[in-house]
């Protein structure tokens, strides 16, 4: 990639720092120069004015319910701003194992789904990787 032409400088091309096109990804990369995609960093919702990353839901999710697939997306709250929507084929999970396993992780309540929808399988895209657009639509009538 040779670089942006940004929006303040129209015909101007800007080099990307460092050489890496900011893809909006948090990745790892090893000691052969592999990189593994660890998550996003847009994927985060404001809870109460708190920034609760979406990445973690999904960690308690899956620490309360290892053998289930889980998915957060957000929804709005006039109150909170945002709300936290888990996406979950467990048809048994609760909030109180949600809660549990957020201790167990030593993650804030405020990062506990407050809503969680069971469904039969999350939406997939070609790749296999879950469908986060579709889980935005969902969250509209969850």
């Amino acid at each position: 990639m040779q670089g942006y032409y940004l929006f303040d400088q129209p015909g101007v091309l800007q080099p990307p720092i460092d050489g890496w096109y900011s893809t909006g990804d948090v990745v790892e990369i090893d000691a052969d120069g592999f990189v593994r995609i660890l998550g996003r960093v847009k994927r985060f919702a404001k809870v109460a004015g708190e920034m609760v990353s979406l990445e973690t839901v999904e960690a308690i999710a899956l620490r309360a319910s290892p053998n289930a697939q889980h998915a957060a997306s957000t929804q709005a709250d006039p109150q909170r701003g945002e709300n936290v929507v888990l996406f979950s084929t467990d048809v048994a999970l609760t909030r109180d194992a949600l809660v549990a396993a957020a201790r167990e992780l030593g993650s804030p309540e405020l990062a506990v789904a407050r809503k969680i929808a069971q469904v039969p399988e999350l939406p997939l895209l070609g790749t296999g990787k879950t469908d986060y657009v579709t889980l935005k639509l969902w969250t509209e009538r969850a």
